[in-house]
């Protein structure tokens, strides 16, 4: 559910530098966890999340489009048979948040599907405050939501990422109503094949900060839904009220090949 308020919802030489590793990366994972971070992806497998693809049910994932390859989320399409056809696709984690930092590091691989729309060559998302995956009808292509547009460039010109776009939603900036689909943010291009690493800050109804490698790029508040989309209009008749609170993440497919390798979250006061 999109969350409004009120709403109730391995050689003996081998062995010393493997120790040392060993050693390093129980204290890097135990260092996170002080720090109050949650890892929401295992690096083994998708447990705890669920696929919604369009024109499928949620839970069944399509032609394993999304899977996990050398311990990141991987975002495939060998079996599409070269052909996107529309099949849009979002990963949720398995429960909502209201007030939190989220990071996630990500890269572009491979050429995106024949048929994929030209917007979406090097492009995918983190879908903040969704709605659940099962209020999504069959053929919704997007959840209504809070996208932090991931964006990699083209070798050539320039393409800012970790930018805004609101499927379903509106945002304040600076005062004023933000009724237009998307909004860059300030940040470099990041071309080939690089992990970037996307932070988004999240307070409720209040700030959304968006960071890229640890600069700020981007900054509005007070997501709420729009009156005048007609996913939005669902929520709506059932929802009391038009602003956002909090909801579900996740982790988008929109035919060029994604890679996601570290998902990881620090809960907030409120």
């Amino acid at each position: 559910m999109t969350l409004t308020r009120p709403y109730s919802t391995s050689l003996r030489l081998l062995a010393i530098p493997t120790l040392a590793t060993t050693i390093l990366c129980a204290l890097t994972v135990t260092g996170t966890a002080a720090e109050g971070w949650i890892s929401l992806f295992n690096g083994k497998d998708l447990d705890g999340w669920t696929p919604k693809i369009r024109g499928y049910e949620s839970g069944d994932n399509f032609a394993q489009t999304f899977r996990v390859e050398n311990g990141a989320i991987c975002v495939r399409y060998d079996g599409y048979q070269k052909e996107f056809k529309n099949r849009f696709g979002h990963l949720f984690y398995k429960q909502p948040y209201s007030n939190y930092i989220l990071r996630a590091e990500y890269r572009f691989v491979g050429e995106q599907l024949p048929d994929g729309p030209g917007w979406a060559v090097r492009n995918s998302g983190l879908m903040l405050q969704c709605q659940a995956p099962e209020t999504m009808t069959k053929d919704q292509e997007f959840p209504v939501s809070i996208e932090v547009q991931l964006l990699g460039g083209d070798g050539k010109g320039d393409r800012s990422t970790v930018n805004l776009c609101t499927p379903g939603t509106h945002v304040v900036m600076q005062d004023k109503l933000i009724t237009q689909h998307c909004t860059n943010s300030r940040s470099k291009t990041f071309h080939g094949d690089q992990w970037v690493v996307a932070e988004v800050e999240v307070h409720g109804n209040g700030k959304f900060i968006h960071r890229v490698n640890g600069e700020t790029v981007l900054e509005y508040e007070k997501p709420q839904l729009d009156p005048g989309d007609a996913d939005a209009k669902r929520l709506l008749a059932h929802d009391s009220t038009v602003m956002l609170y909090g909801g579900y993440i996740s982790l988008q497919s929109e035919s060029h090949p994604v890679e996601f390798r570290k998902v990881e979250l620090k809960p907030l006061p409120e």
